[in-house]
């Protein structure tokens, strides 16, 4: 089609009315001479167009070469010259201006009082040295060209703060002076450097003479020979999960608290001064102590026998009665000496779950469902747990109205008479404690 030489850009409607005159031109009943005068004229403005356009063009390149420009022209932006009574400009550090003064002005200076440091984090200011200087080479973070990098003890500060109140990531964002986003990365990061740096000094089995030592200060407490630790199972209440609801849903709970619980375990043993040297974290709340005790390393290693041999753990009525577990008679109708028994087992059993009392009472994040995520959570609980024994360890007095009462409801295990040799031997340690006297009389 003809039209479809025209340069200029033209649109639809344009188009169809120039190519309808160039159809209209041909049927028309002229003669041949006016068509061939029609078509001459045509291509003489085609070529006068082309010609017009060439010679504004050639002008555009002199006057380029003289260096002369047409104002028809837009002119290149000029890059600016920075003289030398103008100021450099400093970049800009991408950071939002936040009040820092309740950490930097106060908790951060060297005459903060002493107790009103320890009710916010729940230590002294020497055992949270102690925890930031173990902790400074897995924390540290350089400083980078767009802002600085956040010191030490300030994301210390701010995970052992989160774990210590509850409070959710809103209020630790204003307290410190941080972003949201910064306080949800930062606690993971630093709950997981307690983990890989602190766990392995701080939770540890202990060894030979170390556990003579344990064993003969629960002797002295119940009159029990050989009693390494003391073992509990605890819940810690989470929400919902998005997956396996069902495995994490805690019927227990939910049934005396009338109100629907999803929980997640911890599994400790427990040494005479309620520091932790075995944990078990992580299986859903749905399952049962001994079930829970099945999954653990220690009943792997333990039932290998090469971690207890001659020595009891002493567990609740949820344990079963194993070679190296030590649990109470949960029949009916008990004697005079199953009685006995059970008193100075609960004594032994008391010393677990006041320590996870001071756990809960320290780390107040465990006491609510928490917005950590799920795969995250084993690690938090397992820095509260290393928290704890430090705090322990350095004898750090934790106020009374803090304690938090433990209620887990434990259910009898299905087969809880494992041992043959573990029911005799508990028998003679029953009659041991009565016609020793060590027994007591509360009992009756």
């Amino acid at each position: 089609m003809k039209a479809a030489v025209f340069r200029k850009p033209i649109d639809e409607e344009e188009e169809e009315e120039e190519v309808c005159n160039v159809f209209d031109s041909e049927t028309q009943t002229t003669s041949s001479h006016d068509t061939k005068n029609n078509l001459k004229g045509f291509f003489t403005s085609l070529l006068s167009m082309e010609e017009k356009h060439d010679q504004k063009r050639a002008r555009t390149i002199s006057e380029e070469e003289n260096g002369d420009t047409t104002t028809n022209r837009k002119k290149p932006r000029a890059s600016r010259d920075v003289t030398e009574s103008e100021p450099v400009q400093q970049r800009r550090l991408w950071v939002k201006d936040r009040s820092r003064a309740w950490w930097e002005e106060e908790c951060n200076r060297f005459d903060y009082p002493e107790d009103d440091f320890k009710n916010a984090f729940r230590m002294s200011k020497s055992t949270f040295n102690l925890i930031c200087d173990e902790l400074n080479a897995a924390v540290a973070k350089e400083n980078t060209a767009l802002r600085n990098a956040i010191p030490v003890r300030q994301r210390v500060a701010v995970c052992v703060w989160r774990l210590a109140t509850g409070e959710p990531l809103r209020l630790v964002s204003k307290k410190f002076g941080l972003g949201i986003s910064t306080c949800h990365k930062l606690v993971p990061e630093v709950c997981k450097a307690i983990k890989d740096v602190l766990m392995p000094k701080y939770l540890q089995w202990p060894d030979e003479e170390s556990l003579r030592s344990v064993g003969e200060t629960f002797e002295a407490v119940s009159g029990i020979p050989n009693i390494v630790g003391s073992m509990y199972t605890t819940h810690i209440p989470i929400i919902a999960p998005k997956i396996s609801v069902a495995a994490y849903f805690n019927k227990r709970h939910t049934e005396r608290n009338q109100k629907t619980s999803y929980s997640i375990t911890i599994q400790a043993v427990v040494n005479p001064r309620g520091v932790f040297t075995d944990l078990c974290i992580g299986w859903p709340g749905s399952m049962s102590d001994d079930q829970v005790l099945e999954k653990s390393l220690l009943y792997q290693r333990a039932n290998s026998g090469g971690l207890l041999k001659g020595s009891w753990v002493a567990g609740g009525p949820g344990h079963p009665l194993l070679d190296w577990v030590l649990v109470p008679y949960a029949q009916q109708n008990l004697t005079w000496t199953q009685h006995a028994f059970n008193e100075k087992m609960g004594e032994v059993q008391r010393v677990g779950k006041e320590a996870f009392g001071r756990l809960k009472g320290r780390w107040a994040c465990l006491q609510k469902r928490t917005e950590v995520k799920l795969q995250d959570l084993p690690t938090v609980l397992g820095a509260c747990c290393v928290l704890h024994n430090i705090c322990e360890i350095r004898e750090e007095k934790m106020e009374a109205e803090l304690m938090v009462d433990v209620v887990d409801d434990e259910v009898l295990p299905e087969n809880g008479l494992r041992s043959v040799s573990a029911m005799k031997a508990r028998d003679d340690i029953s009659h041991d404690l009565l016609h020793h006297g060590l027994a007591g009389t509360s009992f009756l």
